[in-house]
């Protein structure tokens, strides 16, 4: 990467660089389908990460009829609480926010899977958050 690609500090007008990516419910991995249900954020500068849900059970279901919906909403749920910290984050209740926002985004092939990584500037990464999960997944 060159230089000039390189974001530095105040360079955003005052706006922090934020990393985020979609989460998909894949209720069947052999198919290939998903229906975005939630957002993963991260920022750096503000050492925040959080994870917002919605899932659409309707649109789930229309992909497969017979998908474990109990079993997608405990599977974000657990996204939830790793980037919560705490005691809800296990193993990952030690890690910073940048440690378990690169864990939650590394490829996996389960019912919850992290689409690509895409950055942006943000004054307020909370309010970054809800927006997207309103644009991608609402």
């Amino acid at each position: 990467m060159t230089e000039r690609h390189i974001i530095r500090a105040g360079q955003g007008g005052g706006r922090d660089v934020f990393e985020y990516a979609v989460l998909r419910a894949v209720p069947r991995v052999e198919r290939g389908e998903f229906v975005n249900a939630g957002v993963l954020l991260y920022c750096r500068a503000k050492a925040f990460v959080v994870a917002r849900t919605h899932l659409d059970e309707a649109r789930l279901l229309a992909l497969d009829p017979d998908a474990d919906v109990a079993g997608v909403r405990a599977a974000l749920r657990a996204v939830e609480g790793v980037c919560a910290g705490g005691e809800a984050a296990g193993q990952a209740a030690r890690d910073d926010a940048g440690r378990r926002f690169r864990w939650l985004v590394a490829p996996r092939s389960t019912v919850v899977q992290p689409g690509p990584v895409h950055t942006g500037l943000t004054t307020d990464p909370a309010a970054e958050a809800e927006r997207l999960l309103d644009l991608l997944v609402r």
